[in-house]
């Protein structure tokens, strides 16, 4: 054993050589030969110094210290260093908040099941199994009982009547806490015509679906949208989120609802709410009492609200048909008729804006919503609103001279989906001018339809930027449309040419000339750009008509196709160049180790041929895993050589590995040459479509995933019965939040609710002058006139449109 020991030391542990092959720092450090001796010394060994095995000692407990701490958690409960618990500090005092979604990603599981969901949704739910269905089912909406399960009348008796509406929200994180901020605030200040305006915190909030993106699961509603209102208004101490609502309204101190006096919250759902049939909205919103600080008695997917001054709101669920069932129907019919009065005014909120939606797509939906309107309401709904679209845009009726309209049924048309989701475009919905025979005049949008020209601009050199997950499946297509020409072996004529536009000349005629063997020839080229054609033509609005769509497609994919080829040429062009001045393919696919091995024979001698040893102990694995693994990383070199072996002898010539070690390092580096491209063009493509034709509002800008513009509408019932509207907005969504001073030195009282306390909200912008609350300002302001008494239901009223200007002095808040 003893023999054994000293041969594994000395042959393994040992240094390799003795102390003659080394520097005389070295000889001292490793044998403890000392400097002053020249040569060999008296009674000098190759025995290893103390100082070696000491290092040696504590490397080898060091590593040994790690692994054990790694495999025990012995490092979880180490105390932490003053630095990095500062760090840890600080990075815990900021939300965590989830970016927006990347709807061009490639690689995202979440928009797999999305377009899962969506296909299950609508092939099983739509026509199949309706969630509203069963609600009606089990409500018994005939039964007077239970009606209060929809029909909610605890606001009627109310003096001072604010309420909230916003939409869109469940996006980015820094958006919805934008405005999740800005709605938990008791009051807004902010100067409007030279004087300051203080509005009051909505004693309702309504969100008109869209709850979060892109599906609904528990991951998104926790995450993107209870998370943020959360953080702006906080739930009751005792509240439990894991616990289900079985008695609602659940009203704090077991009082009635109509004595509470605390904001509440009412939700219809959205398209991205119905994906998974509704379940996670009755789940999370139908089955749970609180949305951070916001009650929810709510217990349907659709409400009908009893306001003061005999205002009401209709909350309508449009589910994925876009119009609301023959039950929903049936209810909101039978309401107008036993209670809603000739003198009272309506309010109807639904998820889809169809009057701008219908006038895009030349079609007609909401037929049943329609019928509610024109010959149940007759003329008392004075407001349409509605989200999904995420800008905002107000329309009213204008009456033109010596043109004769129909009766009005709506007196105004209100978008705002600016509730925290990514941005859509306004100049594109900007021709939109008439609904049921009645002319309408566009009073507001936000951003202006300058604004969002200049804003789709973006795409061209943001795309990328933006989606940059994008470039996985685009150099792959990219490099499908090319694979069949690869190599091109004959480039003299573009070479050898002495003048540049003989060069350009050329250099297009062989593009062209590709081209025309791909459709002649190739096989899988000419597969990749017919199977590109079909997804371009399908990705076409079909607002178009087919042949329409059909040259839209053939220019984008033509677009594609020569930028490929292009691409494909100039790596060829580069590639022959290097050969032909023999700085590639000069020594076969190793060139690479045999340099490394010619350095290391002169620089690293092996005088005790242990790299001899190591080669015999591994069977040939130690040199032969170094050589091809260098040939794995010299790509170019390995390319260089493939294609001069194509050039010569053919494609056959290669074996199948060959041909497989050929294409894949010319995919290496094409795939990072194209990507730049491929989200250029196909950026270039949607600003062409959105600014120029009008097509895609939806595919151009959630490519850019705007957290900006965000808003919300407040209203005001006064005391006339007059209804007061603002819509407040935030230009600059802060990207850096910080905990808020004055909520964290507010006296806390642990049964105290949230809404009771002056600074509400956990986080504000790292920057102060950033701060929603100080850059907030009003976009648009108007009255709507209540209905008098007497009055011609179809006689339209004088309301007071006051759209305040975007000058600086109304962006200051005082």
């Amino acid at each position: 054993m003893n023999e054994l020991k000293d041969q594994v030391c000395s042959s393994w542990f040992a240094p390799v050589g003795s102390a003659s092959d080394y520097p005389l720092l070295s000889k001292w450090v490793i044998y403890g030969e000392i400097a002053s001796c020249n040569g060999s010394c008296p009674g000098s060994s190759d025995e290893i110094s103390p100082i070696y095995s000491l290092w040696a000692t504590f490397i080898g407990l060091y590593i040994a210290n790690y692994v054990v701490e790694r495999s025990t958690g012995w490092a979880l409960t180490h105390p932490l260093s003053v630095k990095e618990y500062e760090k840890m500090k600080k990075k815990q005092m900021k939300p965590d908040f989830l970016d927006m979604v990347p709807w061009y990603s490639g690689t995202s599981a979440d928009l797999f099941k999305t377009v899962f969901d969506l296909i299950v949704s609508v092939t099983v739910f739509v026509g199949r199994f309706d969630m509203r269905m069963m609600q009606a089912a089990m409500s018994k909406v005939d039964d007077d009982h239970h009606k209060g399960d929809i029909l909610y009348d605890h606001f009627n008796e109310k003096d001072d009547f604010w309420f909230d509406f916003m939409a869109d929200t469940g996006d980015g994180g820094n958006s919805s806490y934008a405005v999740a901020r800005l709605l938990a605030q008791p009051h807004l200040r902010m100067v409007k015509d030279d004087s300051v305006v203080r509005l009051k915190r909505g004693d309702l909030l309504i969100i008109g679906g869209d709850l979060a993106y892109p599906n609904p699961s528990t991951f998104t509603y926790e995450r993107r949208l209870f998370i943020p209102f959360e953080y702006a208004l906080q739930p009751p101490p005792w509240y439990k989120a894991e616990q289900i609502a079985v008695n609602k309204p659940e009203v704090p101190d077991g009082a009635e609802l109509k004595n509470y006096k605390g904001p509440q919250c009412f939700v219809i759902p959205g398209n991205h709410d119905w994906f998974d049939g509704l379940q996670t909205f009755m789940r999370y919103i139908c089955h749970r009492s609180w949305l951070g600080g916001w009650l929810m008695p709510q217990k349907k997917s659709y409400f009908a609200l009893e306001l003061p001054k005999r205002w009401w709101v209709f909350g309508l669920d449009l589910a994925l048909h876009g119009d609301i069932d023959v039950y929903q129907f049936k209810f909101f019919c039978q309401l107008i008729n036993e209670k809603v009065q000739e003198d009272d005014s309506v309010i109807i909120i639904t998820h889809e804006p169809n009057w701008l939606t219908d006038w895009y797509w030349n079609d007609v939906t909401g037929k049943n919503i329609s019928h509610l309107i024109c010959d149940y309401l007759k003329g008392r709904c004075k407001l349409r609103m509605a989200g999904d679209l995420h800008h905002y845009m107000r329309h009213s009726h204008t009456h033109t001279p010596g043109n004769s309209e129909g009766p009005i049924h709506v007196h105004h048309l209100l978008v705002n989906g600016c509730g925290g989701a990514f941005l859509h475009p306004t100049h594109v919905f900007s021709k939109f001018q008439k609904l049921y025979g009645v002319n309408y005049e566009c009073k507001s949008a936000y951003p202006s339809f300058e604004d969002s020209s200049r804003i789709a601009l973006g795409n061209i050199l943001k795309f990328r930027k933006k989606n940059w997950q994008f470039d996985f499946i685009g150099g792959i297509i990219y490099f499908i449309l090319v694979f069949s020409v690869f190599p091109q072996c004959k480039l003299n004529h573009i070479l050898q040419e002495d003048t540049f536009s003989g060069h350009v000349k050329n250099f297009l005629a062989t593009v062209w000339n590709e081209f025309i063997y791909i459709l002649e020839h190739s096989y899988v080229s000419l597969a990749g750009a017919i199977v590109l054609l079909v997804a371009a033509y399908s990705f076409v609005p079909s607002k178009l008509s087919r042949k329409k769509r059909a040259m839209v497609g053939i220019l984008h994919v033509s677009a594609h196709l020569a930028s490929a080829l292009i691409l494909m040429l100039l790596l060829e062009i580069g590639v022959e160049t290097c050969i032909r001045h023999n700085l590639l393919a000069t020594s076969g696919y190793h060139t690479l180790y045999q340099w490394y091995r010619s350095v290391e024979s002169e620089h690293f001698p092996d005088p005790t041929g242990l790299r001899a040893r190591i080669e015999q102990w591994t069977f040939g694995l130690y040199p032969a895993c170094i050589k091809y693994l260098m040939s794995a990383f010299d790509v170019p070199e390995v390319m260089a050589v493939s294609r001069s072996n194509i050039c010569k002898n053919g494609l056959e010539s290669l074996s199948r590995g060959g041909a497989v070690i050929y294409y894949g390092s010319v995919f290496l580096y094409f795939w990072v040459f194209s990507t730049p491209v491929v989200s250029m063009v196909f950026g270039s493509y949607l600003y062409i479509c959105i600014n120029w034709l009008g097509l895609h509002f939806d595919e151009a800008f959630s490519s850019l995933r705007i957290a900006n513009y965000k808003s919300f509408t407040r209203f005001h019932l006064r005391a006339n019965g007059d209804l007061e509207v603002y819509t407040l907005a935030v230009d600059k969504v802060p990207k850096d939040w910080k905990l808020d001073p004055d909520w964290d030195g507010e006296t806390k009282n642990p049964q105290q609710l949230s809404h009771l306390r002056k600074h509400p909200s956990k986080w504000r912008a790292a920057t102060s002058n950033q701060d929603p609350i100080h850059t907030v300002k009003i976009v648009d302001h108007f009255i709507i006139e209540t209905t008098q008494n007497n009055s011609n239901s179809n006689t339209q009223k004088n309301d007071i449109d006051t759209v305040l200007q975007t000058d600086d002095s109304d962006r200051t808040v005082q």
